[in-house]
């Protein structure tokens, strides 16, 4: 396993683009299965996460293949080519779906296209419970026979008079425990695309990823309103053609790189960052000292250059929760919480969308972090200085967050199971790198685990994470 080696304390500085969103392409990606005409997404990310869904989709009968992908830091991603040439096979399997819970997307334009879909249901998360009960209760809205055999959701749309599988469209309400549901919201408009009538959504997500989804299909020819706002309506079309489409840049890498702007007391520039979807974590951001503007003019605000630096000597303290958008996001919660561990004062950290997102806080408390969990809140008390520690990485985003911790620390960060991070971030190391990180990847036979066995490690970790209400500065 890889991992990165770190020596923190240098400020971040210089100018780097952010990449296209994962959390916009993978439903994207889906959406090739809605027709049989090539699909071709620009800008997007190269993440494993991305190479898994290819590999999926290639079992579902969709040839995928990348071009003008770039080694040059300031022009990461490429294009990725899709096209559908055998519609007969309907089976996602377990040994791929469990890979990411993203996989689950491909539920609803199987349904709508090939009648039929046979999906291993997604295994479970570190991150807390991830429930579909959402997804499925949407599709069987719109008239899906959905049952579950030997693990897989087995899904039938119902038959027309002249003999076809067809979903028909429906009222569906998407609200869920803990807000609406965003995958489950692209699962259910992307199959109502090719539904019998009228769907209305309410309750729908707002993410700005659901709206770029809603922009590929438009551009397909599904009709579409009211994407990004509470309740979306889709009137149903017979047939779907292609789409040359650009997907829109990452808001939740951008946070992170703004967490490691402002935690190392850096002055940089991120151009291609879509400012206009970040108004939660740029309020936050700011409230913590850092000076969040744009540089130059900005035609279009999802694509700007916006300069980052602290507006003060010192991070301040700020209250986050996390929330669905337009609020703060879940996705950039460690980042966050690493950058304030550094702060002159006492933050507060609540999480409310995964209440159990904090395995993190443990590792960061091997670094030197003051930090105090009680139930979904985390108490972090400033301190001076972090110091650099071999630690582990549990998901994508608290491996985000380590790593901001390690650029900040003082001395030697290790940061193990980078494989977590390669999943949302592309090269993350080279794009910290242009703005002066000492950073470096070592492969993983070049790494000397002197942690205890991987797996009694994690054991560790997430009853710490979970089970424990105060978590000092240097407790392990």
């Amino acid at each position: 396993m890889d991992a990165f080696r770190i020596s923190g304390g240098f400020p971040l500085s210089g100018e780097v683009r952010v990449n296209g969103a994962k959390n916009a392409a993978l439903p994207q990606m889906a959406a090739s299965l809605l027709t049989d005409r090539p699909v071709t997404l620009h800008e997007a990310p190269r993440l494993s996460d991305l190479d898994n869904m290819a590999r999926l989709l290639g079992e579902l009968g969709v040839e995928t293949r990348w071009s003008d992908a770039s080694t040059d830091q300031a022009n990461r991603g490429g294009t990725l080519h899709l096209c559908a040439i055998d519609e007969t096979k309907s089976h996602a399997r377990y040994d791929i779906v469990r890979t990411m819970r993203a996989s689950i997307c491909v539920l609803g334009p199987l349904l709508a296209r090939r009648g039929e879909a046979r999906v291993s249901m997604p295994g479970g998360c570190v991150i807390g419970d991830r429930p579909i009960d959402l997804h499925l209760r949407g599709l069987r809205a719109l008239g899906a026979e959905i049952t579950l055999d030997a693990g897989d959701i087995v899904a039938r749309a119902p038959k027309t008079a002249t003999g076809e599988r067809r979903l028909r469209g429906a009222r569906v309400f998407m609200g869920g425990a803990f807000g609406s549901t965003v995958l489950g919201t692209a699962n259910l408009m992307s199959a109502a695309t090719l539904a019998r009538g009228e769907t209305v959504i309410e309750c729908a997500a707002c993410e700005p990823e659901i709206a770029d989804l809603a922009a590929l299909l438009k551009t397909m020819g599904a009709r579409i309103t009211g994407a990004g706002a509470p309740r979306i309506i889709i009137e149903g079309v017979d047939s779907l053609t292609g789409v040359d489409h650009t997907v829109i840049p990452d808001r939740i890498e951008a946070g992170t790189l703004l967490a490691a702007i402002g935690a190392t007391n850096g002055d940089a520039v991120l151009r291609n960052c879509p400012y206009d979807a970040m108004a939660g974590q740029i309020d936050r951001f700011e409230e913590a000292g850092l000076q969040v503007e744009l540089s130059g003019p900005a035609p279009d605000m999802l694509r700007a250059s916006v300069r980052v630096r602290r507006r003060t000597g010192a991070i301040t303290p700020a209250r986050i929760t996390t929330q669905p958008h337009p609020g703060f996001p879940t996705d950039v919660q460690a980042q966050a919480m690493a950058m304030l561990a550094l702060g002159k004062g006492i933050s507060v950290v609540t999480e409310k969308i995964f209440p159990e997102r904090f395995l993190h806080v443990a590792e960061l408390s091997r670094m030197g972090a003051s930090l105090f969990r009680q139930g979904p809140t985390v108490v972090v008390n400033g301190v001076d200085h972090l110091v650099g520690a071999p630690v582990m990485a549990s998901d994508i985003r608290a491996s985000a967050g380590l790593v901001v911790a390690g650029l900040a620390a003082k001395g030697e960060t290790t940061v193990r199971r980078v494989y977590h991070l390669d999943r949302g971030y592309e090269s993350l190391e080279r794009c910290l790198r242009a703005m002066g990180a000492r950073i470096e990847r070592i492969r993983g036979e070049a790494v000397v685990d002197d942690l205890a066995e991987p797996a009694a490690r994690a054991a560790t970790m997430v009853g710490d994470a979970i089970k424990s209400e105060h978590v000092g500065a240097g407790a392990i």
